[in-house]
């Protein structure tokens, strides 16, 4: 099957008989299995889960700071890893490591981020989840040239022109600086966790299975205020799953091995699924804990995995997950959840009590919407001791003005949809400098979202409200600020938004890396 034929004209609205009979899963298949996607499978020999020390990756400091601004460095370079044990996997790296160095701002406070590019590609850097100015939001091509000199303008002009995606740019449409850039946040915004992560026209999938990601971290008086844990029992997690050649290097299905052309090969175009689970980029990893409550910041840093995260053994009682926040930060009050269901891109920001289960106990954290290898992800291991613990979950949390849908200024309509005409939104493939929309910034707008197919809708510059789900109430997994919602296929969901400070072109898509690599991205502009 061709890109741009995926599917067939009867497929525009997901049936069992549609999609059954064009070889793609049922519904019952996309919830219990994690689609869509389609797995890679590792050549290489699979590590025993559970016998690799959990890492947490370190935090940068800064190269300057002054009154008002922390500033730092960083150099994306290729690196050699053993993320398998006794082999060495070839990766692009934020500073030699994957995931990249973790970041730690203020609210309030100005953070400088300057990227120089030792790859052998062009790069582009989106902090996802910042408030951010267009000039330093990532847009697909605002790049960073190597720094050897080796990228022209022409050059790029060809990477991104080839294919059959859809996409086309012409030389205006390109921000070429070569070797570094500079990315200004003034982090007008609360407490969060963001990451940050490539964000290349047509190669972004491409880029963060190749190890371009990393979290960046907000803080703020109101966050710090709580008796939440904190230290070194406040831990990111960020879950991937990736594919192995025999020798250690990362698989990946693209369709010119010498990264000239975009795209995956046709058998993955609706996502790339790995059969080795990484938890900060060690396969299954063991964290030893005390017996004290644990704040976990869950990342579904994956190309195209959904991820149904479960503790087993379940405390007693359930409710193990005790949700505090979420992609855009506090929640008003904290939630409790037996499990969690993840999409791409979203966060969700949880504290585990490991007191409740009896010292020695190893407990593991599953994933209900994978199979073999993909069924578990990691696994805690709780101490003996009886240690006193000074943290709690307070009942409130935050407050979190509510936007009333009712005064909207505008309703818009984004249809995410696979047809014959490919991966769209509203019927027509990315082109930049298109805009699907333009907002006035401050007035509250409802943004309707309709799919055929699994999308995680992510919008960048501003959070927004999760409204309804086909015009019923809203998720469990729905609530607080949110910057990505999971849409299942057949699904409409509205959220409301307002946004605020900044004006510019900025984005809406598909989080599916591969599916937003292959035109499912549009431009808004704020006016």
């Amino acid at each position: 099957m061709r890109r741009r034929t995926l599917l067939g004209a009867g497929a525009t609205a997901l049936g069992a008989g549609a999609l059954t009979a064009a070889g793609w899963p049922v519904l019952s298949d996309y919830v219990r299995e994690g689609r869509p996607g389609k797995v890679l499978t590792s050549r290489a020999e699979l590590p025993p889960a559970f016998r690799t020390p959990l890492p947490v990756p370190r935090v940068l400091e800064p190269v300057s700071t002054s009154g008002t601004t922390d500033t730092y460095d960083i150099t994306q370079l290729h690196a050699e890893l053993e993320i398998l044990p006794g082999l060495r996997t070839r990766a692009w790296t934020y500073g030699g490591t994957f995931p990249g160095p973790t970041i730690v701002s203020r609210s309030g406070r100005r953070t400088v981020v300057r990227h120089r590019n030792e790859l052998d590609r062009p790069a582009v850097v989106h902090l996802h989840g910042g408030h951010t100015p267009a000039a330093s939001d990532g847009y697909p091509t605002s790049l960073i040239l190597p720094a050897d000199g080796s990228y022209d303008a022409r050059r790029v002009h060809q990477d991104m022109s080839g294919g059959s995606h859809g996409m086309s740019m012409d030389h205006g449409a390109m921000d070429l600086t070569e070797g570094t850039r500079a990315y200004t946040y003034p982090f007008d915004q609360r407490a969060a966790t963001l990451w940050y992560h490539d964000h290349r026209m047509g190669y972004t999938g491409t880029a963060v299975w190749m190890g371009l990601a990393g979290f960046h971290l907000v803080h703020d008086d109101e966050e710090e205020r709580l008796p939440l844990p904190r230290g070194d029992r406040d831990i990111p997690l960020m879950i991937t799953d990736r594919s192995f050649a025999e020798d250690g290097s990362f698989q990946y299905p693209w369709l010119d091995s010498g990264l000239r052309t975009p795209g995956v090969r046709d058998a993955y175009m609706n996502g790339v699924l790995g059969d080795v689970v990484l938890v900060n980029g060690a396969p299954w990893p063991v964290l030893e804990t005390e017996r004290l409550r644990y704040r976990l910041r869950f990342l579904n840093g994956s190309n195209a995995r959904l991820y149904k995260l479960e503790l087993d053994p379940q405390p007693e009682g359930g409710g193990g997950f005790v949700q505090i926040g979420g992609d855009g930060g506090l929640l008003e009050a904290p939630r409790r959840h037996d499990s969690l269901e993840i999409a791409p891109a979203e966060r969700f920001d949880v504290v585990v009590d490991f007191s409740r289960y009896r010292p020695g106990t190893r407990v593991r954290l599953l994933n209900r919407f994978g199979d073999g290898s993909t069924a578990q992800v990691m696994r805690f291991d709780v101490g003996s001791g009886h240690p006193r613990d000074d943290t709690r979950v307070p009942r409130k949390l935050s407050d979190v003005p509510r936007l009333d849908p009712g005064r909207a200024s505008v309703v818009r309509d984004f249809h995410f949809r696979g047809s014959s005409a490919g991966w769209t939104i509203n019927g027509r493939e990315y082109e930049p400098g298109r805009a699907l929309a333009r907002p006035r910034l401050g007035q509250v707008e409802v943004w309707r979202f309709t799919t055929n197919f699994h999308h995680p809708v992510h919008v960048h510059l501003d959070h927004f409200q999760v409204v309804s789900r086909n015009n019923r109430g809203i998720g469990a997994y729905d609530h607080g600020w949110k910057d990505t919602v999971d849409l299942r296929p057949a699904e409409a969901v509205e959220v409301v938004t307002r946004f605020t400070d900044y004006t510019g072109a900025f984005m809406i898509h598909c989080h599916n890396l591969e599916h937003e690599d292959m035109a499912m991205m549009g431009d808004f502009v704020t006016e």
